[in-house]
């Protein structure tokens, strides 16, 4: 397993994160205890280190089991545990969720208390609650890292404009600067590529990708070549008319994108998931990717994912069928309208080699750069 330092921190993670929202079966689609413990088990004997879970997934059993499967194979100080704040599971009190300040520091301490532990090595807000400011949110969680229920923080499926207010705030006062960014990216979801991958580069957040298989879509489960349609088991199905855009993937575009991801993977002899987790590890700003498993042999499939390079040809396949077509004010800024901003000539970001080199090396096999 390779590692990567998370944004502009110093924290060493792996490039594949195991995401533990299918640990428990209480929403009808994840895995039981025992198959949750091998999916673990697997995961830490190919070398991951960076598990992903959240206080109210499949109703802060995740937490529990995540925390009960890290105490048993003795692996505190090396895990590095991601939990979530922000969803209510109190019907009729608003204060049991959003990201004010009273329901972060109700939500860490349920958290620390499910997991097991003292701290949290990342805590994220989940989802943008349209009302708290970024001030407030920031200065709390300065607080927590302050106190050591926390090291270090990050923002999920919120705003550009929000995460970037965010992070200024936090350099202009002085509070824990964010180190990450989880989000939704897969061959059919690439709208983060608008603002959020050059906010994250030059801001020092690493994207955290969560589904990029798409909820199940780009897995294998669906091959065009042998008439299957998108329908039958699993979260997908499981999840429709949810209302959830997160699961709302059937679409004429994306069965297209399924068709290529075949295709391609087919000539590489690799498996459809390999090569749709592959493609996404290795796009701009991305640290780590979330992958996630009710079977021992999906967890088993996806640790292989970098295991090869995609040709550059199979990747431009790839890249072409998932292009999306830009919409104001992102039409503005491709290359033949930047063009008449510099009057023809070529001007552009400096290249890699121009900036110091932050690679680095450490004693224990497979430690990379960030």
């Amino acid at each position: 397993m390779d590692y990567y330092t998370l944004g502009n921190s110093g924290l060493k993670v792996s490039r594949l994160a195991l995401g533990t929202m299918t640990f428990g079966d209480d929403w009808g689609w994840g895995a039981d205890d025992a198959a949750s413990r091998q999916i673990f088990d697997a995961y830490v004997e190919a070398g991951g280190n960076f598990f992903d879970t959240a206080d109210l997934y499949t109703e802060g059993n995740s937490e529990r089991m995540l925390g009960q499967y890290i105490k048993d194979a003795g692996i505190r100080d090396r895990a590095v545990i991601a939990t979530k704040f922000s969803y209510n599971a109190e019907s009729g009190n608003p204060n049991a969720g959003g990201n004010g300040r009273k329901n972060i520091m109700r939500a860490v301490e349920g958290s620390l208390e499910r997991l097991g532990t003292d701290y949290i090595d990342l805590y994220i807000l989940h989802t943008w609650d349209r009302v708290t400011p970024a001030e407030e949110v920031m200065r709390t969680l300065d607080d927590l890292v302050r106190q050591g229920k926390v090291r270090h923080v990050g923002l999920s499926d919120v705003p550009a404009w929000y995460a970037a207010r965010a992070q200024t705030v936090a350099e202009m006062r002085g509070y824990e600067s964010l180190s990450a960014l989880q989000l939704e990216y897969s061959l059919v979801e690439r709208n983060i590529e608008d603002e959020f991958v050059d906010f994250g580069t030059r801001h020092g957040a690493g994207i955290m990708v969560w589904s990029p298989l798409a909820s199940g879509l780009l897995s294998g489960k669906y091959k065009p070549s042998q008439g299957e349609k998108p329908e039958g088991e699993g979260r997908l199905a499981v999840t429709a008319g949810s209302g959830n855009p997160a699961f709302e993937k059937f679409t004429e575009r994306n069965w297209k994108i399924v068709s290529e991801l075949e295709a391609v993977a087919g000539e590489l002899d690799r498996s459809m998931a390999q090569v749709a987790v592959n493609w996404v590890a290795n796009r701009p700003g991305v640290a780590s990717v979330l992958v996630g498993a009710t079977k021992l042999s999906q967890i088993e499939d996806n640790l292989g994912a970098l295991d090869f390079e995609i040709p550059a040809e199979l990747r431009r396949r790839l890249d072409q069928v998932s292009v999306r077509d830009p919409h104001f004010p992102y039409s503005f800024f491709i290359p033949e309208m930047q063009g008449m901003l510099q009057g023809g000539t070529a001007v552009g970001d400096k290249p890699p080699h121009y900036l110091p080199d932050r690679t680095f090396s450490a004693q224990g096999a497979g430690v990379t750069g960030d």
